[in-house]
């Protein structure tokens, strides 16, 4: 090799290991952040955290690094929190610095940047107020929600009846009903569960989170640049949510032309009068018709989703511990009777009930990692230092699970919730749909809705199984951002 070759090679070694540097330092920058394993350029730690089993892979990281941990989802370093006493301490105690809403590219380019749960900031604060206030129980004129649960609950016991006590698939019949409910509460209609456009919503919803929670699903989460521009299954993912998104158009105009402000019909109707009264004003108002599309798709995904999971497996988790359901009927029959329907006000008189409800919360353990946070600024936090922008993940399966609060959290057990007098008692790891200031604004309707669906389901039906339950794992299947139950079929036995 001449001279001038070898300077050649000698000049472009040189260069080619100065970017990588600068690629390096760019992409793990020096700081403070907590230990993790070591990442790889570009594609950080593809090693340990394996797609399709994002849950079980931290946690595995957890048992080596301890309960604060950084991995790295190809170039974006995220902050990994385990154990209710973490969590807390990050999302309670540091609220302000750790509200903003981390990275999550699926939600991101399905949202267009709008909608409640991608915004920050201001704008989000303001949507997330008016949302809480109207998804309460008494959130929209005449009708309270609780009346328009009680209304599809009858259409659900119909729909149980006409089984004849043969075996069932839960999931489909469940989400007909809790689809209903909050398309009822979002769009103001009521669906045949026969009708085609209500079912094509429901196939989509499921279809998405299948692939949302599959291989292709995270791959996306960790690589989108990358993927946007490779075929797959991730893209079908967009195409589903674009249909329900173009549903929620044609719903907003449609309530836009009879909108009427002294007949209330639904969220939508709530949210373009609160746009009205600010127009009016002359503010500069958040409640743009782009943000009201995606809070409600929000509100759409979360609520259909999270109520159809965990009464499904409540349902399995009675039916094996017969025990138990006993228990339950037998509150029923003494607070409500044989002659009434019960109401949300019953809850309160009834601390078994409740008890089995929140360790179903529990053990369903629907969303094991909750939504990505991220700090608002340079944040100490233990010995550590996390930068501004900081993606973090609160392991919610972690407070579900922590043994300092669930002795033997691997058992099914309601006496969690019950103090030695058999009083109902809280327990504050219980997380179920995350907690601070970034907890889901529907809290308040998923308890009202598990609390009637559970009590009617009850009281007219007992569980039996056209299986052998004796080997059946109450351990809910991951399928990777979200938890399902194992799959199974039911027999509804009119009491």
């Amino acid at each position: 090799m001449d001279l001038g070759a070898a300077a050649s090679l000698l000049l472009v070694t040189c260069v080619s290991y100065l970017l990588f540097i600068n690629v390096w330092r760019r992409m793990f920058p020096a700081n403070k952040l907590p230990p993790g394993p070591t990442p790889l350029p570009i594609v950080g730690n593809i090693l340990q955290v394996k797609s399709g089993q994002m849950v079980s892979s931290l946690l595995k990281l957890r048992d080596i690094y301890g309960p604060v941990f950084t991995v790295y989802l190809g170039p974006r370093p995220v902050v990994v929190l385990c154990s209710y006493d973490v969590i807390k301490e990050a999302f309670i105690d540091q609220a302000d610095d750790f509200m903003a809403r981390g990275a999550l590219p699926t939600f991101e380019r399905m949202f267009h940047g709008h909608g409640i749960g991608v915004l920050n900031g201001e704008e989000w604060k303001q949507i997330r107020r008016f949302s809480v206030m109207t998804l309460r129980n008494h959130g929209m004129g005449r009708r309270s929600i609780e009346g328009i649960i009680q209304e599809e609950v009858n259409f659900l016991m119909n729909e149980i009846r006409k089984a004849k006590g043969t075996p069932i698939g839960t999931p489909p019949l469940l989400i007909l009903a809790s689809g209903n409910v909050i398309l009822h509460i979002t769009v103001g209609k009521r669906f045949n569960y026969e009708d085609k456009v209500f079912n094509t919503i429901l196939n989509t919803l499921r279809e998405g989170f299948h692939i949302m929670s599959s291989f292709w699903g995270q791959l996306y989460e960790m690589y989108p640049r990358i993927m946007d521009h490779l075929p797959g299954p991730h893209k079908r993912m967009f195409e589903l949510f674009k249909y329900l998104e173009d549903f929620i158009v044609e719903r907003v105009e449609k309530n836009q032309k009879t909108l009427d402000p002294n007949n209330l019909r639904d969220f939508i109707d709530c949210f373009l009068i609160q746009r009205e009264k600010e127009k009016k004003e002359d503010l500069s108002s958040v409640f743009t018709i782009m943000n009201l599309v995606m809070t409600v798709m929000d509100i759409i995904i979360g609520g259909t989703e999270t109520i159809t999971t965990t009464t499904s497996y409540g349902l399995l988790a009675l039916m094996k511990h017969p025990e138990i359901l006993a228990k339950v009927q037998e509150e029923i029959d003494n607070v409500i009777g044989e002659n009434r329907t019960p109401t949300f006000e019953d809850r309160g008189k009834m601390p078994y009930t409740k008890a089995v409800i929140a360790e179903i919360q529990r053990c369903s353990d629907t969303l094991p990692m909750g939504a990505a946070h991220a700090v608002t600024r340079d944040t100490p936090f233990r010995e550590f230092v996390l930068p501004k922008g900081t993606n973090v993940f609160g392991m919610l399966t972690t407070s579900l699970n922590d043994p300092k609060y669930f002795p033997d959290p691997n058992k099914f057990n309601p006496g969690h919730f019950l103090d030695e007098n058999g009083s109902f008692k809280t327990v504050d790891a219980l997380m179920p749909l995350s907690c601070g200031k970034r907890s889901c604004p529907g809290e308040s309707l998923v308890r009202t809705e598990l609390f009637l669906l559970f009590t009617n389901i009850l009281k007219n039906f007992n569980l039996r199984s056209p299986t052998d339950l004796k080997d059946v794992d109450l351990t809910p299947v991951e399928t990777g951002f979200e938890n399902l139950p194992p799959p199974y079929k039911i027999c509804f036995i009119p009491r």
